[in-house]
């Protein structure tokens, strides 16, 4: 955003004017100051909109947090959705598998290995979506630098700790159905069909 600056009494007509004062007082008390001595020159003259710098960058930036927040609430929402699916998916998988399943259990297979078999195939699909999604947004990420603040567009630490919660997420929508597919009874899932 530009700015001019120029000398108050240069103008033709009085019109509103901003003053900025550095102090080491506390805000309320350099604003009854501010009062006093604007008062002291001309009595006329009204002062209002007294604010700190805090306080106006807060509001300037206002309409990026709060694009900030429904980013993020969006996100959440998009996350917990895909959670729900990606846990639908391998829960109807392993009630499919439930035969096959309780016939590794009836012949001597353990539960971890049970569970490794399911979440073999979910670990598969969580690094196909990391390479696949890796690339996309970094590229995508150069669109958007214009909205980070502080952030570089790619920065690790960032992508680090995204893929660790999707990931995770994931592995855990996967570990659910997985761990309650190995606790089948083997009798009951040789009958099953």
């Amino acid at each position: 955003m530009r700015q001019a600056f120029i000398p108050y009494l240069g103008l033709p007509f009085s019109r509103d004017m901003t003053a900025y004062v550095r102090t080491p007082l506390p805000a309320n008390e350099a604003f009854s100051a501010i009062r006093r001595v604007v008062a002291g020159l001309d009595r006329n003259l009204p002062v209002y909109k007294l604010r700190t710098l805090e306080s106006t960058i807060d509001a300037s930036l206002l309409n990026e947090r709060l694009v900030a927040l429904l980013s993020v609430l969006f996100g959440a929402l998009a996350t917990l959705l895909a959670v729900i699916g990606l846990y639908g998916v391998r829960a109807y998988t392993v009630e499919q598998r439930t035969r096959e399943l309780g016939i590794r259990m009836a012949l001597g297979a353990r539960r971890r290995n049970v569970v490794w078999l399911v979440m073999k195939e979910e670990v598969v699909m969580v690094g196909i979506g990391f390479a696949i999604g890796l690339p996309v947004a970094w590229v995508s990420s150069k669109l958007a630098a214009s909205l980070l603040y502080g952030i570089q567009p790619n920065d690790p630490a960032s992508i680090a700790a995204a893929m660790a919660v999707l990931g995770g997420v994931a592995l855990l929508a996967g570990y659910i159905p997985a761990a309650r597919g190995s606790r089948v009874d083997p009798l009951r899932a040789l009958h099953y069909e």
